[in-house]
């Protein structure tokens, strides 16, 4: 029954990672793996985060073992269920670029990490594969209805994206799992501030997975079905669990930071679903606050560089409010509560056509 599986992958998911992380805090803390804050050239930031020198990092590690070993358990792989492989290897290849952009950062002196143009060529790389994977063996081929962009609060109406060999399919995988990995990378800048709001984005999706994969609901709701979509709620239910138990380390004053490993993997699991769900634009909405965090970046960036003036106090947009004066604490909560109301923003657009 797929309610008790998400059910027992939630569970799952959360012993494994709780235990894992508790080993690995220990050796990370003990081998000094720590975060290094005063890698930033704003002296603000140094201040505000100074208590959180040599916390250890690279936690990602023991949420994204949880949530796979989780959902390789829990997940249906037979017959239309052929998205599910490729979810796992998505999320895998994404936390395997961060680990790189992690271990460079801690061990070689003076770098941040690998160049941006490198991280988003290997991020570019696997969103080209899973386009590929979709498009001619996982379930979104021809047969099926081909890739198409769905918009929402519009009825029988999407952009067919399997034209022209697919490019149009392939771009879009390619901006919405890179993006939505940035965009998460972007707001982990807070103790819990990424992770809970993943977890209610996932907590969304969950729902929104099992109506497009069930049939009688999807039609009811005037939303495309894709057979074997119902998977990824199982997928999420891992991710959530594995996020909880993050959540229990990571919480104010936080014992571990997820790292690079850590956030593109959730970014791009979240990513992963709403391809496969065929709500990309959906996810717009669900993951509201991670585009504001993303977009602040980007405004920043091209602001600074035409004009040489700032829009924010500090992008990305939780730092712009952090140099404002607000609390920790309070700004995470507060942005939680945000997230939360997107995300049932989100499921009212099911409804509403």
């Amino acid at each position: 029954m797929w309610i008790m599986r998400a059910a027992m992958a939630v569970f799952t998911a959360f012993v494994l990672s709780l235990l894992l992380g508790r080993v690995l805090i220990r050796r990370f803390t003990a081998r000094g793996v720590g975060e290094d804050t005063t890698k930033t050239d704003s002296d603000i930031l140094k201040k505000l985060h100074e208590g959180k020198q040599g916390t250890p990092t690279m936690g990602g590690l023991f949420l994204v073992a949880g949530m796979a070993v989780s959902a390789a358990l829990w997940m249906r792989f037979d017959g239309p269920h052929g998205f599910s492989t490729w979810g796992i290897l998505v999320i895998l290849w994404y936390a395997a670029v961060g680990l790189v952009d992690d271990w460079i950062k801690l061990n070689v002196e003076g770098k941040l990490g690998m160049s941006k143009k490198a991280k988003q060529l290997l991020l570019t790389v696997g969103a080209v594969g899973i386009a590929l994977v979709l498009q001619h063996h996982a379930g979104l081929e021809a047969e099926h209805g081909g890739p198409r962009l769905y918009l929402p609060l519009v009825k029988d109406y999407s952009l067919d994206l399997s034209v022209w060999a697919g490019v149009p399919f392939m771009l879009v995988c390619v901006l919405v799992l890179t993006g939505s990995a940035n965009a998460v990378n972007f707001t982990d800048g807070l103790d819990g501030l990424a992770t809970g709001c993943v977890a209610i984005a996932a907590l969304a999706y969950v729902v929104i997975a099992y109506l497009v994969g069930h049939e009688v609901l999807a039609e009811y709701l005037l939303v495309e079905h894709v057979p074997g979509c119902s998977e990824m709620s199982v997928l999420l239910a891992a991710l959530l669990g594995a996020c909880l138990a993050f959540l229990w380390y990571n919480a104010a004053p936080a014992q571990v930071f997820m790292g690079d490993v850590g956030s593109l993997a959730l970014g791009g699991a979240l990513g992963y679903v709403a391809l496969v769900s065929r709500t990309e634009l959906v996810l717009l909405v669900v993951g509201g606050v991670f585009v504001a965090e993303a977009l602040s970046v980007i405004i920043q960036v091209i602001s600074f560089r035409t004009t040489g003036k700032r829009v924010f106090r500090c992008a990305p947009l939780h730092h712009h409010f952090q140099f404002g004066g607000m609390p920790e604490t309070r700004l995470v909560i507060r942005t939680w509560i945000v997230g939360l109301l997107l995300a049932l923003s989100s499921l009212a657009l099911f409804k509403i056509r």
